[in-house]
């Protein structure tokens, strides 16, 4: 199991200045989220030879190594032009992947096209979702032979506002795809978009669950739909977080003993963006509980 951190909270530290610390808060791995100065959100990579370099030193200096990368790429669009744009970003960011010797990257179902172009979210223009579903396909038949053919680990996630956003479909239209390179992640703060059964969920995606994400969150339909309480009243907005463990209601115990329970044996990452004030308390804190459940549940297994 490769237990990372996506340093999100940390990037106003360059590139070179990552790793080190990265490794002082615990770590061993990275999950490299979008970053100005790397993979940029939904545009071009700002990667070139001499970036690479000094990224690579600066990884093997602080011997810590990159588990995943997560490009954010509008490969859902029905917007033809942002969908061609975002496969060929794609296919800059898998060669860039293995540039730098890393054999997973992971991503979204993605949110369709610009938002001054629409939405693919159900509770505003639930039109759009087949079309975006649509183009979703049409970049995995370009995308898929390539993370085959270079040895690249898919793993997606749904993500709320997606035009898939739960565990189902996300499970079928993985399976679907039929590529032993293209698996599921579990998002924890995410579960309450999922379900309310941690354990069942989990047994459910056991076939194809590679990639989990570790962070807290409330209950948003609990007490009523009143755990929030949103103005103007009956918006649709809708709240999720990624909060340090013990902080929501995540059945953190259910999460931790089904993961062990099936097996799972994939990249486990700290993916908290709510305390940038306390950033390193974090990480260090994260780094220490998934240890403990992890000695708990799969040592003693």
């Amino acid at each position: 199991m490769k237990i990372a951190i996506d340093p999100f909270m940390h990037r106003h530290l360059s590139l070179e200045e990552l790793p080190s610390k990265v490794a002082e808060l615990g770590y061993e791995w990275i999950e490299l989220s979008p970053r100005a100065d790397f993979l940029e959100w939904f545009k071009a990579p700002r990667v070139f030879p001499a970036r690479a370099k000094a990224f690579k030193k600066a990884l093997a200096d602080a011997n810590v190594g990159i588990a995943s990368i997560l490009p954010m790429y509008r490969w859902a669009s029905n917007d033809e032009n942002e969908r061609q744009a975002a496969v060929k970003h794609w296919k800059r960011a898998i060669e860039i992947s293995v540039e730098l010797g890393v054999d997973t990257m992971n991503s979204e179902f993605g949110r369709g096209p610009h938002p001054d172009k629409g939405s693919c979210y159900c509770c505003h223009t639930g039109s759009m979702i087949e079309a975006c579903e649509d183009a979703w396909w049409r970049s995995m038949e370009e995308l898929v032979p390539i993370f085959e053919k270079e040895g690249i680990n898919l793993h997606v996630e749904p993500h709320p506002e997606d035009w898939c956003e739960t565990l189902q479909p996300a499970l079928d239209i993985i399976r679907t795809v039929n590529s032993k390179n293209v698996k599921f992640l579990y998002c924890a703060p995410h579960t309450f978009y999922f379900g309310d059964d941690t354990k069942a969920m989990l047994r459910e995606a056991k076939d194809v669950l590679a990639h989990v994400h570790v962070g807290d969150t409330f209950n948003h339909k609990a007490s009523s739909g009143l755990r929030y309480i949103l103005n103007p009243p009956g918006t649709q907005a809708r709240v999720h977080q990624h909060l340090n463990i013990g902080q929501g209601e995540v059945p953190w115990e259910d999460f931790f003993s089904t993961l062990a329970e099936i097996g799972f044996d994939g990249i486990m990452t700290a993916c908290v963006f709510a305390w940038e004030d306390k950033a390193d308390h974090s990480g260090k804190f994260m780094r220490a509980e998934m240890q403990r459940f992890v000695d708990k549940y799969w040592t003693a297994k």
